[in-house]
């Protein structure tokens, strides 16, 4: 479904990897790892478990959040934990749908950037971010159950780029269903165009070190995502979340 633009200011900027991206992981509990004698992919338990998992669509929407409401101020003196505490509340509080006039984002003072305040701050962030639970009921979880379709994948994609053209940067989820093979959350933010192919750069929460990369196919209308150390590669579903009514 196509919603509305939705509003932005006239100074936008686009996402920037380097610095709006948070940067703790959300971590995994299993990864694939290569079989040796068959070449197959096969998954195994993290081992020592770790603490913070199923928090995708948490870690996307909290860089989002910051995105389009705090502005930070490397220049101004650094505050204590209760003022960082107080000043990250009120960025969570605001909606990851709407964009707030300039004048009225928080200032974050004595960071550059979100990717350095969540170096510094990170079991902050986290605490206040929300639990797991989040990521399994997240109001758009309801569309994986229906059927996906070619012109349904187009219509996103022209969605998407009409967003990244805005400097608003997408959140999406990528799904195979009912054979759940992955269940994630993305944050696009810049996209590449081909005669064959689009190429959406991502934020994915699983590795805040390196850029992602989500593939459209235009000839088969088809949204390909890549071998990761969670997910085998092939064809998956995409559609967008923390937008309009029902998502």
């Amino acid at each position: 479904m196509i919603t509305s633009m939705p509003r932005v200011q006239s100074e936008t900027k686009p996402f920037n990897f380097e610095r709006d991206a948070l940067s703790f992981p959300n971590e995994l509990d299993w990864v694939y790892r290569e079989n040796a004698e068959t070449g197959k992919m096969n998954f195994a338990q993290v081992d020592p478990a770790p603490d913070y998992i199923h928090h995708c669509f948490v870690v996307v929407r909290v860089a989002k959040q910051f995105f389009l409401h705090a502005r930070f101020d490397a220049s101004a003196e650094k505050v204590d934990q209760k003022t960082y505490r107080e000043l990250v509340r009120e960025v969570l509080s605001r909606s990851p749908r709407d964009l707030e006039p300039d004048p009225r984002r928080v200032v974050i003072p004595g960071f550059a950037d979100l990717r350095s305040f969540s170096t510094a701050w990170k079991t902050l962030i986290k605490d206040e971010a929300g639990g797991s639970w989040q990521s399994y009921v997240q109001l758009g979880n309801w569309r994986m159950i229906l059927p996906f379709t070619r012109n349904g994948h187009q219509r996103t994609v022209d969605q998407l780029l009409t967003e990244l053209k805005a400097d608003w940067p997408p959140i999406v989820h990528i799904v195979t269903f009912p054979i759940i093979t992955i269940n994630h959350a993305l944050l696009i933010y810049a996209a590449h165009e081909t005669d064959t192919t689009i190429l959406f750069d991502v934020y994915d929460p699983n590795n805040p070190a390196e850029s992602g990369k989500l593939t459209y196919d235009r000839a088969t209308r088809t949204f390909i995502f890549p071998a990761t150390n969670y997910f085998a590669g092939g064809p998956v579903n995409v559609y967008e979340v923390y937008h309009g009514l029902y998502f």
